[in-house]
């Protein structure tokens, strides 16, 4: 695989999600599911709420939007 590919598809990602501040969020909401009390299970599904939705940088940008 080459490695450029691999790179631009990682950064059409990270764009569609709402950039890097973006990304920095999800890891800090990660963080916090994966240090916060709780049974596995517990923390799996908080992780996975935490990833279906962007982090707070692309919910700022969408609120900034005028309605279609």
């Amino acid at each position: 695989m080459k490695f450029k590919k691999l790179a631009d598809k990682a950064k059409q990602t990270i764009d569609k999600r709402g950039g890097i501040d973006a990304l920095k969020e999800d890891a800090k909401e990660l963080k916090e599911v994966a240090t916060g009390k709780g049974s596995l299970k517990e923390k799996a599904k908080g992780a996975a709420a935490a990833i279906k939705e962007p982090g707070a940088a692309a919910k700022a940008d969408e609120a900034d939007k005028p309605p279609a």
